[in-house]
Order: C-alpha cells, then structure tokens, then sequence
C-alpha cells in the first residue's frame, strides 16, 4: 500500500513527529499533565519533563501546531489544548474518577 503524502511528507513520516526520542512519551505527557496540572503548559516545563532541549521540543511543538494534528498553543508558547482534551472552554466538560477537570477538544 502507498503511503498517503501530506504536505510534502508521508503519513508515516508526520504519525513520527508525534514522538520523541522514538516514543510516545511527548503526547502522553502533555494529555496526562494538562487535565492534573489545570493550565497551559510552558514549553520549558515539557523540555524539563522529558529531559531535551527547550529548542527541540519547541521545534516539535512548532510542528504538530503548524499541521494542526495534535496541539495549539497560547500567545505565550503555552498548551492549551492536545487532543482529546482542552484548557479552552468546549460543551464538553469532563470530570475524571481522580477529581481532574477539562474539557474535550
């Protein structure tokens, strides 16, 4: 089967910009950390959480935000919102068994 190619690159090759280091470790850190910490994450936090370069994972971000497939960030860098789940107010208000509030993207 071909790969579909998106904006100049393969599908293949835009699924791996969603992980770092070869893992999923970027977007579940930011989709488990959002709801538990309840505001925008900076990117200097995530860098220090997942022990790269502030550059880097703001290159990163800078990607999945630009091909809109995972994140949007705030006027200050910050994540707002990763998918499935938001700091921005939606219709969709959720509550976790562990007290965490958000909202669904």
């Amino acid at each position: 089967m071909a790969e579909t190619c998106i904006q100049g690159r393969t599908r293949h090759e835009s699924r791996t910009r969603f992980h770092v280091g070869g893992t999923s470790s970027g977007p579940q850190l930011v989709v488990r950390e959002l709801p538990r910490i309840g505001e925008p994450l900076l990117p200097v936090w995530v860098a220090r959480s997942l022990n790269l370069p502030v550059a880097r994972v703001t290159e990163i971000l800078d990607d999945l935000e630009k091909h809109m497939t995972f994140l949007f960030r705030n006027e200050q860098g910050a994540v707002t919102w990763a998918y499935p789940v938001t700091l921005d107010r939606t219709p969709h208000h959720l509550t976790f068994n562990t007290g965490e509030q958000v909202y669904a993207a």
